[in-house]
């Protein structure tokens, strides 16, 4: 009952849709008229921050809280892709500074969302998935280079009926496209510094005749903040794209990455008190190869209705071996042979395919401009798990092991979800967009595991379905502002690393239940002549059977972490982005430069409103994520001071202060600042800067799993300086 207008809401004005197309068609056969052809980007922006435009074939973004990060406007330490500075004007978001743990592709999340791994957000690089599964594994491990991003697309909460049900939304990073007025161009970029950072990044672009290409290969290596710590890592990228004919363009891009990563795990309270940087695990290695290979078709029918064609295969793997146990007992050698024991080996295999196919046509019902966005998502997923293998008792990445894998599982996953919206322009000013989406998820799982020394064999299937319902509205006030509010509905099952996941020191409850719940929003946005721009808005997220960790303690007194649904939550508050360009503003002469200010805020109440924790927080959910920042620009310089500020958090439902089990407890707040300069001269780009100037000590993250368990802390101060050319 509590969604039914909703949802009779949305049935009605999507048959009105198809019961008007037909007639309105045949009105305009008669009265065709040609016009000039108007290119436009797909958002509308102001000193790198903005947001994307309501139509963008073969979606729609009307009545939707979006965001678009032009990253080429940004100074930041893209090197190590910063996500605090890169993504911090963002109003809200959270991020896991896991890069001291080994982990620089950080994660992040929205709305009292759980940060880690962006495992709440449906993550894609130049529109799919590079995920191994939204549904069955979906956390990140591949992110590209930001030198190599031209944009970060964020689509928040209303974004479950075009993209799938994660709770917080979409993260897509659009890639740089192939010189258009060349045919060659070479760019680099090299950096170094704290830690050990080097960092060479080379691409090449451009268009010969029909083909259009873009390519880039860019290797890192990072000592570490911490001791026992190291990264090297490959990363590289090829697309071309081939325009057929003016209404067809076919092309096909390969994503892939190759690492290798010593990780320092994770602390105690005392210990990270005592020494933030040190480390009490010397033995733990991980890699975790990933390859994406996708094939695109675009197809212009006519002016008004095109088809666009995405397919994905998927391959990716994590292989880790580390000693397994809590940040307490120490790893060390025997005192008599001098040996240390043996480690443990853990391994998962990825491998999945997945189609979307996606149409938008454009019609007009007198006055009245009608567009239908619909399409269909297939994909197929294969996960294999295997654990607790006996590895060497040395120190170096070395995955051999010395007997068999004692738990061993099997995931598939097969997922269909066709879906529509229609966005009903009513006139200039004001749009009704409703929509819908049906998910059928099918999931079967193939265990060997022991329990009580005896071994057991399990085959089990799953099969579910489940509508999703939306409605988006949006009215334009003035030339260049717009209200917007929206509703959807969103799901997500229990995927395989909630279920069982690698190398944790949690336990799970086999009988967990699939969260589901709701987004929405109403808000106000735009800009004010060419000197200020503003992005306020309320959201209400209504989160039940949310999965967490709760407190134990077995018969013999020991502390445990239990991983299961504990219960329902709300999040609501206030988000708002306010910039204004000084210079601008008051008319001083352009001469001097431009000075602008801009001001990212959010307040988050996530509070669980049942049971054990009613009124306790969130896990992982600041009250208050504060970022204020300081630009100047002129042509050959560019330079921003970001001060941010983020209150407590906890680690688990039971909002526990401190514990003998690190793995649950609380999240101190901090506050930090963050220098960036960029010099430009020509084709030259010279660039410096500071992280965390004033040096504080602080942590994003309690994990129940590798490379912990324990508190990951975050780097202290570090400085970067480059060099970068386009030729």
């Amino acid at each position: 009952m509590r969604h039914f207008s909703l949802i009779i809401i949305t049935f009605c004005l999507l048959i009105l849709t198809g019961a008007f197309q037909a007639t309105a068609q045949q009105k305009d056969s008669a009265t065709i008229t040609e016009l000039n052809e108007v290119v436009v980007v797909s958002y509308v922006s102001m000193n790198g921050i903005g947001h994307l435009n309501e139509l963008h074939p073969p979606i729609i973004y009307a009545g939707k809280k979006t965001e678009v990060i032009i990253v080429d406007s940004v100074d930041a330490n893209k090197a190590i892709n910063n996500t605090r500075q890169i993504l911090g004007r963002v109003p809200g978001l959270n991020i896991v500074e896991s890069e001291t743990g080994g982990f620089v592709a950080n994660g992040i999340g929205v709305r009292g969302l759980n940060p880690v791994q962006s495992i709440e957000m449906n993550v894609r690089q130049n529109g799919y998935n590079v995920a191994a599964d939204i549904y069955g594994y979906n956390e990140t491990y591949y992110l590209p280079p930001m030198e190599a991003v031209e944009r970060i697309e964020i689509i928040k909460g209303a974004s479950s009926l075009q993209f799938g049900a994660q709770m917080g939304g979409v993260v897509n990073y659009v890639l740089k496209e192939g010189h258009a007025d060349k045919s060659f161009n070479y760019g680099t970029s090299q950096t170094a510094g704290s830690n050990g950072l080097f960092n060479s990044y080379h691409s090449i672009s451009g268009t010969i005749k029909k083909l259009n290409y873009f390519g880039f290969i860019n290797y890192r290596s990072l000592d570490g903040w911490r001791a026992n710590s190291s990264q090297k890592q490959l990363t590289g990228f090829g697309k071309i794209s081939y325009n057929v004919n003016p209404k067809l363009k076919l092309g096909i891009e390969y994503s892939l990455l190759q690492n290798r990563i010593k990780m320092p795990g994770g602390l105690t309270d005392e210990q990270f008190e005592q020494n933030s940087r040190a480390s009490y695990r010397s033995r733990n290695w991980l890699k975790s190869p990933w390859n994406v290979l996708t094939a695109t078709a675009d197809f212009n029918m006519n002016k008004n209705t095109s088809l666009q064609i995405k397919s994905t295969y998927l391959s990716g793997e994590r292989s880790l071996v580390w000693f397994p146990k809590l940040p307490a007992e120490a790893d060390q050698a025997d005192p008599i042979t001098g040996q240390y024991s043996n480690r443990e080996v853990d391994q998962e295999i990825m491998k999945s395919t997945a189609t979307e196919v996606r149409f938008m046509h454009k019609s007009n019902w007198g006055n009245i401009k009608n567009t239908v966005a619909a399409g269909v998502r297939f994909s197929m997923a294969a996960f294999e798990r295997r654990e607790e293998a006996p590895g060497s008792n040395r120190s170096d990445f070395d995955l051999s092991t010395y007997g068999e894998f004692e738990e061993k599982f099997k995931f598939t996953t097969v997922n269909f979800a066709p879906f529509i919206e229609n966005c009903i322009q009513l006139n200039d000013r004001f749009s009704i967009t409703p929509g819908i989406r049906f998910e059928l998820i099918e999931s079967e799982v193939e265990a060997e595991y022991e329990v009580g020394g005896i071994e057991k064999e399990t085959e089990e299937e799953k099969s579910r379905s489940f509508l999703l319902m939306g409605l988006g509205l949006q009215h334009k006030v003035g030339r260049a502002s717009n209200i917007y509010a929206n509703i959807s509905q969103a799901y997500r099952p229990i995927d395989y690393a909630q279920l069982v996941p690698l190398a944790s020191a949690s336990e799970v409850d086999p009988n967990m239940k699939d969260p589901k719940g709701f987004n929405t929003d109403i808000g106000i946005r735009g800009s004010v002549k060419s000197f200020f721009n503003y992005d306020i808005g309320v959201f209400y997220l209504r989160y039940n059977n949310r999965i967490g960790l709760l407190l134990k303690t077995d018969e013999s007194g020991t502390p445990y972490a239990f991983r299961t649904n504990i219960a329902s939550s709300v999040h609501k508050g206030i988000e708002s982005y306010l910039e204004l360009n000084i210079t601008r503003g008051l008319k001083i002469n352009k001469q001097v430069g431009d000075f602008s200010i801009y001001n990212s805020f959010a307040y988050t109440n996530a509070r669980y409103t049942q049971g054990e924790f009613k009124g306790n927080k969130v896990e992982y959910a600041p009250e208050i994520i504060n970022r204020i920042g300081l630009i100047y620009s002129k042509k050959w310089l560019s330079a921003s001071v970001q001060f941010s500020k983020q209150t407590e958090a906890y680690a688990d439902a039971a909002n526990t202060i401190r514990s003998s089990n690190p793995i649950v407890g609380r999240i101190p707040g901090y506050s930090l600042v963050d220098l960036s300069t960029t010099f430009r001269l020509k084709k030259l780009k010279l660039k410096a800067g500071l992280n965390n100037l004033a040096d504080k000590k602080y942590f994003t993250q309690r994990t129940d799993e590798y490379p912990g368990p324990g508190i990951i802390s975050s780097a202290g101060r570090s400085f970067y300086t480059g060099i970068g050319v386009d030729l």
